[in-house]
Order: C-alpha cells, then sequence, then structure tokens
C-alpha cells in the first residue's frame, strides 16, 4: 500500500527537523514524513567527524528561533550541535515521523491528481509514497564523495591520503608530519587541533583566505543572562548578531578596499615575525568574494605562534613517495597529507524530479523568494545562507512552506506554482554568487536565481524577513488552481 501524507520533507539534519517542528506549530493539521538517506539524525553534523569539526557561525543564529541555546560557548563543536538537533527532535516528537534508511531517487509530479510520486530506495527496494507538497531539505552537497583533486603522483605517495568529509575513525597523528591542502573554514579547523599531537602541521593553500578571529563565548549573553529570563536573552542576543553580521558584510561590500586592510592587519597582529601577512594572509579577491573563515579564540593563529604549525603559499607540482613537491622547487615531507580541496555539489540531493512526464534539469530552473522553483507545482527547496548563518534563511523557508500551506487550506487550492518570467526579462546568475571554488563549480549544477525580486535571492537576512514573513501570497508571480479547474488566481 502506497503511504499518502500532506507534506514529504526529504532530509533530517538541521533543516529537515527544524522544518519538522515549524509544521507541528504552524501547520498542525497537515500530516507529513520524513525521508531520511542515513540511519540516524543529524545529516552533515552527523556525517563530519574530522578532529576539531564545528560551526562557523554561532549558535543563537545557527540554533532555531523556537528553542534557545543555553550552553556557555557561543561557537559549538560539532558533537555539541548533533546533540542540540536530536535533543530538538525528541523534545517535539518528531522522530516518530522519520522514515531511515530511505534515500529518495525519484519524484515525479501529476497535474491530473495534484500529487507528487516519490520512490525511495530502501534496504534494496523501492518504496513508493505520495505527497500534496514536496519539500527538500537535503542540502546542496553529496555525502558519499567530496571533491576529490587528482593530483599529479598521488599514487606513489607512500603515507597516507586523507579526506575530511572521510575521516578514519580511531586514527591516530601523534608524531607525524602534516601537511593539510586548503585554505577555507576546514582546512582553519583541521590545522590547531591536528597540531596539538603531530610533530609538525603544513597548511599548503594555493591561494589565501580572509581569517576573522571571534571569542568562543558571546560576552553579552553571558552578562543578560544574570538578570533576564533565558529566552528574552537568547533573542537579545541573536537580533545583536544577526545586526553584526549584516553590517560586517554591508561594510566589506561597500567598503571592500577598507574590509581587506582591517582583516589583514588583524591577522598580522596575530602572527609570529617568521610568517609574514604577505602573502600568506592577503587574497587576491574582495572581502565575501568568498566566505570569511572564523578561528574562535584565535587557535589557528596560536598553533602558528606555537611553532607547530607552519602556512605555505604555493602550487603542487607533484605527489613524490615521502610528501609534496611544489611549483617553486620547494619539498614538504609528509607522512599524512589531509586535502581539504572541498565538497561535490549536487541539487537536491540527486534526486530525479519529472513535472508530467517531462524531466526538470536543475541548472535551467530560475528559482523564486530562493525556495521554489519557477514552474513546478507544490515544492519547495530549503537552502540557507552563504554570508551568514544557514538556520536564519532555512528557519524563513519553513515559515514560508507553512503560510503557503496554510493559505492553499484556507482557499481551497491544491496547487502552487511559480509563473517563471519571460527569458529575456531577467538576467541569471548564480544561486549563492561566491567565487569560492566549491560554488564556483556548482554553478552548472544548482538552479539559478535572476537579477530582480522575486527571482533574486538576497543574503539580506532583515530583509528577507519581512518579505517572507508579511508579503501576499497571491503576488501576481505564484499562480494558485483547484484540480480539474482553470486557474482560480495569478
Amino acid at each position: 500500500m502506497v503511504a499518502h501524507f500532506d507534506v514529504l520533507v526529504v532530509g533530517a539534519g538541521l533543516s529537515g527537523i527544524g522544518a519538522a517542528c515549524r509544521l507541528q506549530q504552524q501547520a498542525p493539521d497537515r500530516t507529513y514524513a520524513i525521508l531520511e538517506a542515513r540511519d540516524t539524525i543529524g545529516g552533515t553534523w552527523d556525517l563530519f567527524r574530522y578532529p576539531g569539526v564545528r560551526s562557523d557561525s554561532d549558535m543563537f543564529t545557527l540554533g532555531y528561533p523556537f528553542r534557545p541555546w543555553r550552553k556557555e560557548q557561543a561557537i559549538a563543536s560539532g558533537a555539541e550541535i548533533l546533540e542540540y538537533i536530536r535533543e530538538t527532535a525528541a523534545e517535539h516528537e518528531v522522530s516518530r515521523h522519520i522514515r531511515f534508511g530511505h534515500r529518495v531517487v525519484r519524484a515525479s509530479w501529476s497535474s491530473a491528481s495534484a500529487r507528487w510520486t516519490v520512490e525511495a530506495s530502501h534496504d534494496g527496494e523501492v518504496v513508493t509514497h505520495t505527497c500534496s507538497f514536496l519539500y527538500l531539505c537535503s542540502g546542496y552537497y553529496s555525502y558519499e564523495n567530496g571533491h576529490v583533486v587528482d593530483f599529479p603522483g598521488r599514487d606513489s605517495f607512500r603515507g597516507e591520503i586523507v579526506h575530511p568529509q572521510f575521516w578514519p575513525e580511531g586514527s591516530d597523528f601523534t608524531g607525524k608530519r602534516v601537511v593539510v591542502i586548503g585554505s577555507g573554514a576546514t582546512a582553519v579547523t583541521l590545522v590547531p587541533e591536528l597540531a596539538s599531537t603531530a610533530e609538525s602541521v603544513t597548511m599548503l593553500q594555493r591561494s589565501p583566505s580572509y581569517i576573522l578571529s571571534r571569542p568562543w563565548t558571546d560576552s553579552l549573553a553571558r552578562r543578560l543572562r544574570r538578570f533576564l529570563p533565558s529566552r528574552v536573552a537568547y533573542h537579545a542576543v541573536r537580533a545583536k548578531n544577526v545586526l553584526v553580521t549584516t553590517l560586517l558584510y554591508q561594510f566589506s561590500r561597500r567598503q571592500p578596499d577598507r574590509a581587506a586592510a582591517f582583516l589583514r592587519d588583524a591577522a598580522a597582529k596575530q602572527l609570529p615575525a617568521s610568517i609574514p601577512v604577505d602573502p600568506h594572509f592577503s587574497p587576491r579577491y574582495r572581502p565575501w568574494d568568498q566566505r570569511l573563515c572564523l578561528t574562535p579564540g584565535a587557535d589557528f593563529f596560536r598553533a602558528l605562534r606555537s611553532g607547530r604549525a607552519d602556512i605555505v603559499t604555493d602550487r603542487i607540482d607533484r605527489f613524490t613517495p615521502d610528501g609534496i613537491t611544489l611549483e617553486s622547487g620547494a619539498h614538504l615531507p609528509a607522512d599524512v597529507v589531509v586535502t581539504a580541496t572541498g565538497l561535490r555539489v549536487i541539487a537536491f540531493g540527486g534526486i530525479e524530479l519529472t513535472v508530467d512526464g517531462e524531466v526538470i534539469e536543475p541548472s535551467e530552473q530560475l528559482v523564486y523568494k530562493g525556495m521554489m522553483l519557477g514552474g513546478v507545482p507544490n515544492l519547495a527547496w530549503c537552502i540557507g545562507y552563504v554570508n551568514a548563518s544557514w538556520t536564519l534563511r532555512s528557519d524563513l523557508v519553513s515559515r514560508y512552506v507553512c503560510r503557503l500551506l496554510n493559505h492553499l487550506s484556507r482557499n481551497g487550492f491544491d496547487t502552487c506554482v511559480p509563473r517563471p518570467p519571460a527569458i529575456p526579462s531577467t538576467r541569471r546568475r548564480p544561486i549563492m554568487n561566491l567565487t569560492s571554488g566549491y560554488l564556483t563549480r556548482a554553478a552548472s549544477v544548482l538552479p539559478r536565481q535572476g537579477d530582480r525580486r522575486p527571482w533574486l535571492m538576497r543574503q539580506n537576512y532583515l530583509l528577507d524577513a519581512a518579505d517572507l514573513r508579511l508579503s501576499r501570497m497571491d503576488d501576481g508571480v505564484l499562480r494558485f488552481e483547484r484540480v480539474g479547474a482553470q486557474r482560480v488566481t495569478s
């Protein structure tokens, strides 16, 4: 028997659990289930197990607005975030709605029945569900494969090569010489952790990144908790952090030279005399052309000052049996090489989408309000910000989906679909408009955004909060229909 639900959520990570809680709170008359490919809750925060894994967003904004973060540290470890997600699921009794081990492979929309037929692989068999609304909360990268660079001579290396996405359980690099290839958030996290036990750690970067220090704890949160109720203090700190993040981003985009100088000078003050700020901390791009890297408590810089970690800016010529030869001619000896070379981006968790038999090619789609696909009915895609906490936007999207479901119910509609604009009327651009390697590679994989509302995905929580919570549903772009009826409103 095929099970039918009003809403099917794909993914039981941070976004999927948040979506389930919002459905229970704001659309409680809707039945729902979560299809999760893995056998546990947590998504990213259960998958990644490399040393020191943590968020680069504070937990006052990465946490759910409806469940205040009460721990002392504002920057949380991966294990703490995973515990928080699981506790939230248990508190809201979400787990009973999750069908684990169900990897969604295909979803087909039928206009005649106004339903999605969703096929999932489970224990080697295909299991079918149907739903009236499909909500994709599976992120944008592959859990099965990271981005792997085929460096020349890689097979000749006699040591161990590790990708952070698949960190070997029980690994111990004590006393070993480690080279970490990369300059992004993962590399900046790994270096101080590995330096605490390894003989030496070298971060080998092709080009530098902007690295920003901030405290592990939030001093305002500590003060406010002394005399305010915890929920009030949480929301006050959350508002402060949203404002600070927004101002920093706007300053970086409007005054890039001043922002770059500020970040370089801040790094220079924390470096040992043996490591110059140029070229190792002087990126060729403007701040926020790529995401800033965070070092809580300046742990990355402390590792450099300790002498147990170093940084090299160069290009790889080839791997050798005992290390890496660089284009400059230098050789880095290594027992272990960690390839922090990024994620492999995929759209919608690799799910094949069809509408009335027509295959939907993700890269050809234009995204309405950063969450719905033009011409695709009753489907939303949850994606967060690239310049702020993921949850800030994912929660707004979930609340909007609940508003949309309630609008359909109140007015007797069965379907909603954004009408895509004529191609010449809007210029298409990448959905996540940063120059980071993994996002540049994603430009040909992910849906696109336009150059004007509602097809423009703004990276601004304050504007989005007003738009997604208060704007009219019948905005002239979103079309509503009843099954078997002519168009009702547009």
